[in-house]
């Protein structure tokens, strides 16, 4: 899967014919130093950039290379892989809205349905809710495949249709970046509260930053505002990961220190992997403030420097009394970072893994100048679970499969608290208890609190 972070350039650059070869042959030449699996670059490859060149000839301006460098990207079906020119300021609806959606079939023909909408975010801010049908985005008729992007800074509008079957359209506004890069407009990443009778809720919409501090803090912070629950529900759903702040979910799960896996890059791979790993640097702890990071770039330059694997591993943060009794859901977008957390909790048995199958997306990347203002992202490492599991293109399967259902959001696992409660070990979920937990959130007129009210009268039925 390509990433699609970035449309056009703001400017239609002209390309001259020289220009094309050479911006095509250096990112030829960086996928072979770079790319971390090589054995994709193989004849179906060559075949393909050959077939691939009358739409590179063809292309008269940046924007028109930029969709034929993403079509030949494409065939090499990896993740963390895209092409860009460092004028682009849109973004897909994942960075731009906070928000992800599916491909279905609709009374309206093949359709995006939004399935998360993190709160907080630009879509939610909107109105926009999990189970409503995409149609036209700034009056271009939108359908699947082709995804929808937005320009930062300016107000979009898009026409949806809603679980009231009433079409309507609302304006999206969408920040422009931070500084140079393009960043994702964080939503609220960090959400808790306690459903009563010692059950805790936790939803963490993204981890972001390299070590993330910020984040960690407020995961921190959330739970120990919940007091001494005896459960815990960790909401991944939506989550499209980040960086190191997922480790502090990780650490949530077990009292230990245990290693949870580590990236590789292609030039490392060796045949006595399993005894070389343990010899491997380990980061067992992410720092309370920004202001100690140097201590942590003193203590790891050398193993980067050197291009060495660094073991992530878990905190040893201590007993909770909600160790053993953790549900942590996910779904297909579930991704990357939220992903290793699933993975961890799966190899060391310590929660109950519910949803869907995560998207299978977990590679370490970066992107490098290609000539002409653009770049190239790509994977250069695999990440290896402790046990030695590779999950890019592995979806982890559920130990209970919970579907989206968009047609009854109001019976799905995206709201259906009763179904999530009813996977904690032991089971703690007898009718009176259901009650208490729903009955905790306010019934305000939203749809998330009208589909709590719905599952508290479904579980009197």
């Amino acid at each position: 899967m390509t990433t699609n972070a970035l449309a056009s350039p703001a400017v239609p650059i002209q390309l001259a014919a020289k220009d094309k070869r050479a911006i095509l042959e250096n990112a030829l030449a960086a996928l072979r130093k770079r790319f971390y699996s090589p054995e994709k670059l193989n004849g179906n490859w060559h075949a393909a950039v050959e077939r691939h060149k009358v739409e590179f000839e063809a292309a008269s301006t940046a924007g028109e290379f930029e969709r034929a460098m993403s079509d030949l990207l494409a065939e090499l079906q990896t993740s963390h892989i895209g092409f860009f020119h460092s004028s682009a300021r849109r973004a897909s609806s994942r960075a731009a809205l906070s928000a992800a959606y599916l491909a279905d079939d609709t009374p309206y023909g093949k359709r995006w349905i939004f399935q998360d909408v993190h709160s907080g975010g630009a879509a939610s801010v909107a109105g926009i809710e999990p189970g409503d049908i995409l149609l036209r985005v700034d009056g271009q008729e939108i359908t699947p495949p082709e995804h929808p992007v937005f320009p930062m800074g300016k107000q979009t509008e898009m026409e949806i249709v809603g679980s009231d079957d009433r079409r309507r359209t609302v304006p999206v506004d969408v920040a422009r970046p931070k500084g140079k890069k393009l960043h994702f407009l964080e939503p609220t990443l960090v959400q808790a509260r306690e459903l009563k009778d010692g059950i805790g809720y936790l939803k963490v919409a993204m981890f972001p930053g390299m070590v993330g501090v910020e984040v960690a803090n407020e995961i921190s912070s959330a739970v120990a505002k919940l007091g001494s629950i005896e459960s815990l529900i960790i909401d991944l759903r939506g989550n499209t990961g980040g960086g190191i702040g997922a480790l502090r979910v990780m650490s949530l799960l077990t009292p230990d220190r245990i290693p949870v896996g580590f990236a590789l890059d292609r030039r490392r791979v060796t045949a006595n992997l399993e005894s070389e790993k343990q010899g491997f640097r380990r980061f067992s702890r992410i720092p309370s403030s920004t202001k100690t990071l140097w201590r942590l770039a003193v203590q790891f330059a050398p193993t980067m420097m050197a291009k060495k694997p660094i073991v992530l591993q878990t905190e040893g943060l201590g007993k909770q009394p909600f160790h053993g009794r953790i549900v942590p859901p996910f779904d297909r977008h579930t991704a990357s970072a939220a992903e290793m957390i699933v993975a961890f909790a799966r190899e060391n048995k310590l929660a109950t893994i519910v949803g869907e199958k995560t998207a299978g997306r977990l590679l370490s990347a970066t992107s490098v100048k290609v000539g002409n203002g653009f770049r190239l992202a790509l994977p250069t490492g695999a990440y290896y679970t402790w046990k030695g599991s590779i999950l890019e293109g592995t979806p982890i399967e559920p130990d209970k499969l919970i579907e989206f259902d968009w047609r009854n959001v109001a019976s799905d696992a995206t709201f259906n608290l009763s179904r999530l409660l009813r996977c904690l070990s032991p089971p703690i979920l007898q009718v009176g208890r259901v009650e208490a937990a729903i009955s905790a959130f306010p019934l305000r007129e939203s749809r998330p609190n009208r589909l709590f009210l719905n599952l508290y009268r479904h579980s009197q039925s």
